[in-house]
């Protein structure tokens, strides 16, 4: 409690000199001296495009960036924003499908489950109405369904918005949003709907929006809620979700609004670990090695506990081999043979489904979260704005899998930005943007990790679970937790970012912010990982950004930005280790160099940007193979908009990437389970009864480049409006009628690190028709319509040779909403 009354002494003390400092009256003079302010004069003239009803084109402001209210075109950073119309028409149910939309991200799998977004080959962040979230990289899923519009900011986040990861964020923008457009409505409307599909899907939403009055004051509410109750494709699997939000705005006057509401997402599901006992030949054609090892549960309590995998010999802290690939087949064999229970009792050939995977009856993932926010906005002036966002997220994490991992994660998070913007216009050839204010993150966690033994290959998959693949679990209080750590962190930080346009055509913007991290972490008794040490560390970190842009004749605009931005190293459940604390390594760096061209043609109905970006993690020290793995990325990315007339609309990404880990290069190795590819010359059925790790050297950046990253991906969609053209076509009116196909194309990429096992290209068709009216909508919509077989590579860098999820054949899904 201590610290934490420190740090709101801090923050009181940066509000005060903010609001009440000298700097602040003369400001206020200013505006007022200057009259209003003139309109911007950096940004592209607005072409307002009628046949735009999806809100393709980029167009309207952004702030989710750098907050100055640019659109895309005028923002120096790689950005795609995507609206509720194109996430719908565009068939995105989950993260994963956005590949379809935005350059530059593919995400492995997280055992099924869609939480984050990997961008450039980097776990990225979420952020809820552009502040960052509890750490969700597999958590729960996203809810995409309940966004109106979806904002993705490849490379590091703008000083203004604080500390985040080198990848880059989602940011979240929930449908209760549109309270700001309740209050002008002259009558409340809304919509229930339900989505039904293959496997049982069932969903039910339902959302409504208005104007209102409080206290005599305008105002406007929007609610939604969202229901699900679904089968899955995979055994032993299904999903229990329900999603409600709620906004309120007010408009005390023309001068002073609040902003309030929240989400609360509760999820029962569980994760899919996919495909064990990897081997190439179960990638290409199914085959698969069949078996199952000795019963080891010498106590008979129906389960494998850690004291008896150890006694057993089949962990990896007994069964190590250094370099597998510099080992000849009888040295392998011989180290297999020194611990017998690793080898299969019966081993046979088999065929697997893609339905059959490591997920056993009572494997469990349950998550309870809510997310609060509060906004104060006051004008006193044109041109000048003081706004204070108050956050609040809670999260309560339950994962449990009967093949020896658990977790448990208590984490909640309060976060207070306040913010004083100020435009003006000096002479006639600069216009100026200034932001400026304290920050204050406050996080306190509580939680566990269960790995210790994690035996995915014991499990015949051909036959159901029994008590020779199922691990006592730390979650249960049937063993102790690989690491438990209880603590917390406070970052008191101030930012400063600028906007400067020089004769309406170049554009400088820079920022540079510092935080003062507080953070403090104990390892519980239950821990096996240094059980009762307690560390501490104060640590300052600067961040800072650097854009120049100009606008070109031809509707052109070349720009460059260079960033260097501190991140907190924090677990999948938000936590800081103890070990990392004490080694002062819970605070990173990260550096970003972006290159790039966007541009506006034919009347503003197409857009393109293209950019060039080499963006790294530089400190090594707390390397963490899972959520922070150290990475130099660099590639080119692609992105075009096309409303080529009222029927006919055209998006398009592209992406060349190569992801190399640099803690490999640095230290000349990295550790890998080892996988069947692993052991040439050797049977696989010789370990499948434990697990097997080994260190990997490398000497290059070839060999040290990240697995289940492809190299290109591109893809393409058409949307066609039957308003006109088919009604035309068929003599009749098919007004609010549209179809849309997209391809999405994927390369080959290995699916771990010692890269041996090649999971394949692929293409993607998807289809979907849609009509909607003043009462009605209706969607039809197929995925993977060419059935294509495909993988996504788990955890390449620890589990990649071990396990795999295969994806989803040929599905459907359709849609009803009604309107009033």
């Amino acid at each position: 409690m201590k610290r934490s009354r420190d740090a709101l002494g801090v923050h009181t003390f940066c509000i005060l000199a903010l609001v009440g400092g000298i700097g602040v009256p003369q400001l206020l003079l200013a505006a007022d001296d200057a009259g209003p302010a003139a309109p911007k004069g950096d940004s592209l003239e607005t072409v307002e495009v009628s046949a735009d009803k999806l809100h393709v084109l980029p167009t309207e402001p952004i702030e989710s960036v750098f907050g100055f209210g640019k659109n895309i075109i005028e923002t120096p950073r790689a950005l795609t924003s995507i609206s509720n119309e194109m996430l719908d028409r565009v068939n995105i149910t989950d993260i994963n499908d956005l590949v379809a939309l935005s350059p530059g991200v593919f995400t492995q799998s997280f055992f099924g489950v869609a939480g984050s977004l990997d961008i450039r080959g980097s776990a990225g962040e979420n952020y809820f109405r552009g502040i960052r979230r509890v750490d969700n990289p597999g958590n729960y899923p996203q809810a995409i369904a309940a966004s109106d519009r979806i904002d993705i900011v490849r490379g590091p986040a703008s000083p203004i918005y604080g500390p985040s990861k080198v990848g880059g964020y989602l940011n979240f923008v929930p449908k209760s949003a549109r309270a700001d457009s309740g209050a002008y409505l002259t009558e409340a409307k809304g919509e229930i709907g339900i989505t039904t599909g293959r496997w049982d899907q069932k969903t039910l939403h339902a959302e409504l929006g208005g104007p209102s009055t409080l206290f005599g004051v305008p105002s406007g509410y929007y609610v939604y809620s969202e229901f699900e109750n679904s089968g899955s494709y995979y055994e032993n699997s299904s999903t229990r979700q329900s999603i409600f939000q709620a906004s309120y705005n007010m408009d005390f006057n023309d001068h002073l609004r609040i902003e309030a509401g929240g989400m609360y997402q509760d999820f029962s599901g569980n994760q899919v670990a996919g495909w064990n006992r990897l081997t190439q030949s179960l990638i290409d054609n199914g085959t698969y090695i069949t078996g199952s090892p000795s019963n080891l549960d010498t106590n008979h309590n129906g389960l494998l506990d850690v004291s008896e995998a150890a006694a057993a010999g089949i962990t990896t802290g007994t069964n190590f081999i250094f370099n597998p690939p510099g080992q000849t087949p009888a040295d392998i064999r011989a180290a297999l043979a020194a611990s017998p229970n690793l080898a299969l009792q019966n081993p046979g050939i088999g065929h697997l489904s893609g339905s059959q995977v490591l997920v056993a009856p009572g494997d469990k993932l349950t998550d309870g979260v809510t997310t609060l926010y509060f906004d104060t906005i006051y004008t006193p002036s044109e041109g000048l704005k003081l706004s204070n966002k108050l956050f609040y997220e809670d999260l309560n994490n339950l994962n449990e899998n009967a093949y020896g991992f658990s977790q448990v994660a208590h984490t909640w998070v309060v976060e207070d930005q306040v913010t004083l913007s100020y435009s003006a216009t000096f002479a006639d050839f600069l216009k100026a943007n200034f932001q400026v204010g304290p920050q204050l993150r406050h996080e306190d966690f509580e939680t566990g990790d269960d790995f210790a033994g994690e035996f995915f290959d014991r499990r015949d998959l051909t036959q159901p679970s029994s008590v020779i693949d199922s691990r006592s679990l730390a979650t249960r209080g049937q063993s102790l937790y690989s690491d438990h750590a209880k603590g917390s962190y406070t970052d008191s930080g101030f930012a400063y970012l600028m906007d400067l346009t020089f004769f309406d055509k170049l554009n400088i913007l820079g920022g540079a912010r510092y935080d003062m991290f507080h953070v403090t972490s104990l390892s519980l008794a239950d821990s096996l990982t240094d059980p009762g040490l307690q560390a501490r560390d104060n640590v300052g970190k600067v961040s800072w950004s650097g854009s120049v842009s100009y606008q070109l004749p031809f509707g052109l605009r070349p720009y460059v930005t260079l960033a260097r931005q501190a991140s907190l190293t924090t677990g999948e459940g938000g936590q800081v280790e103890p070990f990392q604390v004490a080694a002062h390594g819970a605070v990173t760096g990260s550096r970003l160099n972006e290159y790039g061209l966007k541009g506006s043609f034919l009347d503003g109905q197409l857009y393109a940007a293209v950019d060039y970006f080499d963006q790294k993690r530089v400190d090594f020290n707390s390397q963490d193979e899972v959520s922070n793995n150290s990475t130099q990325a660099k590639g080119y990315e692609f992105e075009t908009r096309w409303v080529v007339n009222r029927s006919v609309t055209v998006t398009g990404a592209y992406t060349n990437i190569k992801v190399v880990n640099t803690t490999a290069i640095t230290n000349g190795g990295q550790f890998s389970f080892v996988g069947a590819g692993d052991l040439q010359g050797v049977d696989p059925a010789l370990m499948y009864g434990g697990a097997v790790g080994g260190v990997f050297l490398v000497s290059n950046d070839q060999q040290a480049r990240k697995a289940g990253i492809p190299e290109n991906l591109f893809s393409i969609n058409g949307i066609l409006s039957l308003d006109e053209l088919a009604g035309e076509m068929v003599g009749g009116n098919l007004k609010g009628v549209t179809a849309s196909v997209g391809v999405t194309h994927v390369d080959s990429t290995f699916s771990g690190f010692s890269k041996t096992v090649k999971l394949p290209a692929y293409t993607l068709l998807n289809a979907g028709l849609h009509f909607e009216n003043a009462k009605w909508k209706v969607g039809i919509q197929g995925k993977n319509l060419t059935n294509a077989r495909y993988f996504r590579s788990n955890f390449p860098d620890l589990f990649g040779e071990s396990v795999v999820l295969p994806e989803l054949p040929r599905n459907w899904m359709v849609q009803l909403g009604r309107k009033f």
